[in-house]
């Protein structure tokens, strides 16, 4: 435990629960066990590899019961994706950003094409495939709470192998992020991005086949709430450092939700408190978060104190959550850094 006699830090300070009469005494740092390559080297900040998608968001009073009828209260059609989501967060917050995938040649595809170059997200590394609809999917959300329930189909034509991936695009960033959908093809990538010193995220939220061979290739491992115990077998935070041991990661992550997130790194558990913000939806929040840690990362570089990156993730997920559909809140740095300077920020 380290004394700060009238201390603050410059956006977040971690506190603990006593005091002495030198000042308030704060938990040491936890720093990110790990280099990102200097600025200017890579032509890219991040690059995201895998999904991307168009949504057909519907509100609903509430989540229908079998067999019945309600009106629609709200409609509209909006892009998404876990790895196209990120890379507009990044690119939002401030970082030069590339998106690799695949688009169909429908009227979705160009819809979600469009809107990543829109927010300034690279796509000359992507493929649009002729005769193949995009990724959609039909979402749910509940108008009370905005919780959602997702229902998404994906042509088989847009499927990628390891013989696919792009070698010099998904080398040209300063990290790697990838998700967990097509795990060969995602190993394959982290697996040259790892050849050449770049260190790799991901963002997994299910158990595939293939999976613990992507997840040896990866550094951060960012999960979704139940992913690590469906994986391991073990309670949440068990769960975390038997991946870690596992995996090898450097850092082992789950998204909480309105909870915040729980790591595991170097031995030690942190824990991230959500902040209050008004919920209209909560689709893309998860994705938002990945791409927010990735930006503070960024800013931090090699000074990063892990729960500081975290605590801006965090509150980059909670801001795009006042908005419907997965990007049309995702918020900018000075929306994220006013959040992070606000009073009682928190959940309690």
């Amino acid at each position: 435990m380290g004394c700060l006699p009238n201390a603050t830090g410059p956006l977040y300070q971690k506190e603990s629960e006593s005091e002495t009469s030198a000042g308030k005494c704060y938990s040491l740092a936890v720093r990110l066990p790990l280099a990102l390559p200097g600025r200017g080297i890579r032509s890219f900040d991040a690059v995201g590899f895998g999904l991307n998608s168009l949504d057909l968001l519907t509100v609903v009073a509430e989540h229908p019961r079998p067999n019945s009828k309600q009106r629609i209260q709200r409609f509209a059609r909006q892009p998404g994706g876990q790895a196209a989501t990120a890379m507009v967060t990044c690119a939002r917050l401030g970082w030069r950003a590339r998106y690799v995938g695949r688009f169909g040649d429908d009227e979705h595809g160009t819809i979600s094409r469009t809107s990543l170059v829109e927010d300034g997200v690279d796509v000359s590394a992507s493929v649009t495939l002729p005769g193949t609809t995009n990724q959609f999917a039909v979402i749910l959300v509940d108008g009370r709470s905005g919780e959602r329930t997702i229902m998404w189909d994906r042509h088989p034509g847009l499927a990628m192998s390891a013989a696919d991936v792009p070698v010099d695009a998904v080398t040209s960033g300063r990290v790697l992020l990838v998700d967990c959908h097509e795990t060969e093809a995602s190993a394959q990538a982290a697996r040259l991005a790892k050849a050449v010193g770049i260190p790799t995220v991901i963002d997994v939220e299910r158990v595939r086949p293939g999976i613990g061979d992507l997840l040896q290739k990866i550094d951060v491992i960012i999960a979704a709430e139940e992913f690590p115990s469906s994986l391991t077998g073990r309670a949440a935070g068990e769960a975390l450092a038997s991946m870690a041991r596992e995996f090898g990661a450097a850092i082992v992550c789950a998204t909480l939700g309105p909870q915040g997130s729980l790591a595991w790194c170097g031995g030690r558990e942190i824990r991230t408190p959500a902040f209050q913000v008004p919920v209209i939806d909560t689709t893309g929040a998860g994705d938002v978060f990945r791409g927010g840690f990735i930006a503070g990362w960024l800013t931090y570089e090699d000074r990063a104190d892990l729960e500081e990156v975290l605590v801006y993730a965090n509150a980059a997920a909670a801001l795009k959550c006042r908005g419907l559909g997965a990007r049309q809140r995702i918020p900018y740095a000075d929306e994220v850094i006013a959040l992070l300077k606000s009073p009682s920020a928190f959940n309690s």
